[in-house]
């Protein structure tokens, strides 16, 4: 036998052993077993790499169970709630709350998400309003500044939010500022030491010195969380960079939507980052100061749970909370999202909806910054036209907001996007607001949101470009693992 031809019996009995182990070894779902068995076939060998960096599961037992953060006080309330929702004794603070029932109970039992219904919410549209008020916010603490962003980029957005952190922290507030390592990849420990010197502290995300080639590359920490004072909290879509404030003349306008909560639902905020941290740091959780929970009161009364999801869990609480939402809707289901890739129970639920007469819409942005998720986009969109829904490309700019909103009373919004990443590899968090004046509000974002988008039709769908229909049959093969 000569040598290439060793070499090639060689990479063939390998494909194989990597095809067994991926089928009986990685217990992954039918279709993402499939998906990766493509590549395997079509890049023999390299494939399985890929599959080595980002593929495989992570080791749950390793991480900290965010609920053992919360203070003795939150522990109790949620016990309280929980038996009383568990026993029907529980009095809904609103009569959308009690509609919702479901929806809470299941993320208090699944999520440790404690409805709380004293909160002072705003929706925050536009990136310039949403950093003006951050650096507001950020002036005026008193005790505590915890900040934790997936893009961190130390521009002029960037350095104008640092300044204001080195100041605080010069004064002896506390500062503790968590990035992920590979979402903010241009960001150096120099970048950071001014304020390090002035004693704040930082700490990235599953770091590595080799950032391609980290074990851990394919689980990202992308929450967008800040909180100060322990009373005030932002979550959303934004992440920190010049783009998002639309100063970047080659990106053009960016679309997005985040939150300023004020209320005790920060508490929850609170303690997602406080488990971040710890895990970034790679140090056990034994106890929390009280500080972090302080007691205090507003004058408003909006009920929220701030729901969690990522690879330390089985239970996808964000995606089942989507799921609920859409399925409990009787009138509509509108939905803003940079990456529509659904898994199947997500198609199956959105199909339902839309086939039992709800009028069901999906915007996504006309350009994406990848072309696979572009044809996933397009071949999931087709299939909600085929079962009576409605789909937008929004034109305007990049539409980068997760937002869902239903019959004018029930909303979401927060950091995960409609795909397999969002709902079981990263590390995301929503707030769910049971308001319906919110909601209403979400309603009228996204409508004044149609006017900068057209409406993909089924008689628009069915003249694309043959290139375009095998792009969305390649990328439909793909989508368990974009």
């Amino acid at each position: 036998m000569t040598l290439i031809g060793f070499l090639m019996v060689t990479v063939y009995l390998l494909n194989i052993l990597f095809a067994l182990m991926l089928i009986f070894i990685s217990r992954k779902s039918a279709s993402s077993t499939w998906a990766w068995l493509f590549v395997l076939f079509f890049l023999p060998v390299i494939g399985f790499v890929f599959y080595l960096l980002l593929g495989r599961n992570l080791q749950k037992k390793h991480f900290v169970r965010w609920h053992a953060v919360q203070q003795e006080e939150s522990i109790e309330a949620f016990q309280d709630q929980h038996s009383a929702l568990a026993e029907g004794t529980y009095e809904f603070p609103n009569e959308i709350t009690k509609r919702h029932q479901g929806l809470i109970k299941m993320n208090v039992d699944y999520n440790h998400a404690l409805l709380s219904s004293k909160n002072d919410v705003a929706i925050l549209a536009e990136g310039k309003e949403k950093f003006r008020s951050v650096i507001e916010d950020i002036e005026n603490a008193k005790s505590t500044i915890h900040i934790q962003y997936y893009i961190y980029k130390m521009d002029e957005v960037g350095k104008s939010i640092f300044n204001a952190l080195v100041k605080k922290a010069k004064e002896g507030i506390e500062v503790k500022m968590i990035y992920d390592d590979l979402g903010s990849r241009t960001l150096r420990k120099k970048d950071l030491k001014k304020l390090m010197d002035a004693g704040g502290q930082v700490e990235a995300f599953f770091s590595s010195y080799l950032k391609l080639f980290n074990p851990r590359i394919n689980f990202r920490n992308h929450r967008k969380l800040i909180i100060i004072d322990g009373r005030i909290g932002y979550i959303g879509g934004f992440n920190v960079g010049k783009e998002y404030a639309c100063l970047d003349d080659e990106i053009g306008y960016w679309r997005d939507t985040h939150l300023r909560i004020e209320g005790n639902s920060v508490y929850n905020m609170q303690a997602h980052f406080l488990f971040d941290w710890h895990q970034a740091r790679n140090e056990e959780l034994k106890e929390v100061e009280q500080r972090y929970f302080p007691s205090f009161t507003v004058d408003a009364d909006t009920p929220v749970q701030i729901v969690s999801s990522g690879p330390d869990t089985d239970f996808e609480s964000i995606k089942n909370s989507y799921i609920r939402m859409i399925l409990s809707a009787k009138k509509y289901v509108y939905i803003q999202t940079p990456y529509y890739v659904p898994d199947e129970a997500f198609l199956h639920a959105i199909q339902i909806a839309a086939s039992s007469g709800v009028d069901v819409r999906i915007m996504t942005p006309e350009k994406t910054d990848h072309p696979f998720v572009y044809g996933a986009n397009s071949a999931y969109g087709g299939d909600l036209l085929e079962s009576g829904g409605r789909v937008y490309r929004y034109k305007k700019g990049f539409l980068h907001a997760k937002m869902l909103v239903i019959d004018d009373e029930l909303a979401t919004i927060g950091t995960a996007n409609i795909d397999v990443r969002s709902f079981s590899l990263n590390f995301e968090i929503n707030a769910i607001l049971y308001d319906e004046g919110l909601a209403i509000k979400c309603r009228e974002l996204f409508e004044a949101d149609i006017k900068e988008s057209f409406e993909l039709t089924k008689e628009l769908y069915e003249k694309r470009k043959t290139w375009t229909r095998i792009r969305e049959s390649v990328s439909r093969l793909l989508s368990p693992i974009l």
